[in-house]
């Protein structure tokens, strides 16, 4: 499980809690390079493409495709001692990177929420019930802060990503605990790297985001806002109870590829241990999913449940502009295609109101439809 957290403040006030199945040894514990959490996403992001109408005239298309130091003997044993005594033991203690861990257990909730504050992390009243579900489970609790002096000597201005490796039969995702000491909701990417197929989650509904969709020619230069809106919207729609598919596909192709697909060290770097299993030639054997969720408390109270499915159909968020013919061919089909091209560019509005919310006048109004209709055209409402 590599963790890579977008977090917004002082590195010294940052921590992560997370419960785990089994204790973690220093072997299984690495601090990753952020460039593999972006070549994931840019090799996944939802996209647009972009098709070019051919001359009615003759055919042809043309397609283009647009990541402690140690502590003294002495504070260590007042540390554990205290632990002790409310019920939470440090089972293992390590420096990784930037990054101090421990790994704790605990026998009551209140017994750990007390020893987190007291040791600096800011868990708000309420928390022991959350952490007491973990303790039932016999779940471990991993703790990582930053450790400012490592951070100094190795350079870092940012906070890398966490890796832990174990195995359980859970496959699972706890995010209870973050919702916690969240103020608001949380947004969340899950990349999942299987050796058969695509992802989702059984204790939520997985929804496939609207896709594939034409949209005006304006969006290219507004796609960063309008997929914010779209999933906004998407989630207004669910209610804000579902998980959203973005890409599932098979990492030895793309079709086509928003980025180079992640090389067999990437992968391996990310934990997918079945490549050791295979010959160091060809291609990668792995498909990833990638789901996307806006959560809180009050929607998802439960931990994210997955299973691996045997589905391996490729599916990618992308929306398709269409780039108008503009030549001067006086052909049957070219006097069609220009009778035609407004009801087309209608649709696109639609689309575009639909899928966002936005007001389609003022949709229409960016694309210029009025000035661009002829006045013997009919109007767009006389097309429905």
């Amino acid at each position: 499980m590599t963790m890579a957290n977008d977090f917004r403040g002082e590195p010294k006030e940052f921590a992560v809690v997370i419960p785990v199945p089994t204790v973690i040894t220093r072997g299984q514990i690495h601090v990753a390079d952020k460039a593999l959490i972006d070549h994931l996403d840019a090799y996944s992001s939802p996209r647009l493409v972009e098709y070019f109408d051919e001359d009615p005239c003759r055919v042809m298309m043309y397609d283009r495709s647009m990541a402690p130091s140690a502590m003294g003997n002495a504070k260590a044993a007042r540390e554990e001692s205290r632990a002790r005594s409310l019920g939470v033991t440090i089972e293992a203690r390590y420096t990784v990177g930037e990054y101090d861990i421990l790994i704790l257990s605990a026998t009551q909730s209140n017994g750990l929420e007390t020893w987190l504050r007291e040791n600096g992390y800011t868990i708000p009243p309420g928390a022991s019930y959350v952490l007491g579900s973990y303790i039932r489970q016999n779940m471990k609790f991993f703790v990582a802060k930053v450790n400012l002096q490592e951070q100094a000597k190795l350079g870092f201005s940012y906070l890398r990503p966490i890796q832990v490796a174990y195995e359980s039969p859970k496959f699972m995702l706890p995010i209870r605990l973050g919702t916690v000491n969240a103020a608001g909701a949380q947004e969340l990417f899950v990349y999942a790297l299987t050796r058969k197929g695509r992802v989702e989650t059984t204790n939520y509904r997985t929804v496939k985001l609207p896709s594939d969709v034409d949209v005006p020619i304006y969006i290219r230069e507004d796609f960063a806002p309008f997929y914010k809106a779209l999933f906004n919207e998407q989630v207004r729609k669910e209610d804000m109870a579902a998980v959203f598919l973005e890409y599932a596909w098979d990492m030895n192709w793309c079709d086509p590829c928003a980025a180079d697909p992640l090389s067999r060290d990437e992968l391996k770097k990310l934990g997918v241990f079945w490549l050791a299993e295979e010959n160091s030639g060809g291609a990668a054997n792995a498909f990833l999913t990638r789901l996307h969720v806006r959560y809180d408390r009050a929607h998802f109270p439960e931990d994210l449940v997955f299973q691996e499915t045997g589905d391996r159909q490729n599916f990618q968020a992308r929306y398709v502009l269409h780039h108008a013919w503009e030549g001067t061919g006086d052909c049957e089909a070219a006097r069609m295609y220009r009778r035609n091209l407004n009801e087309r560019r209608e649709r696109e509005a639609h689309n575009v109101a639909s899928l966002t919310g936005w007001k389609l006048g003022e949709i229409r109004k960016k694309m210029n439809l009025v000035a661009n209709e002829s006045p013997g055209e009919k109007k767009w409402w006389e097309l429905w």
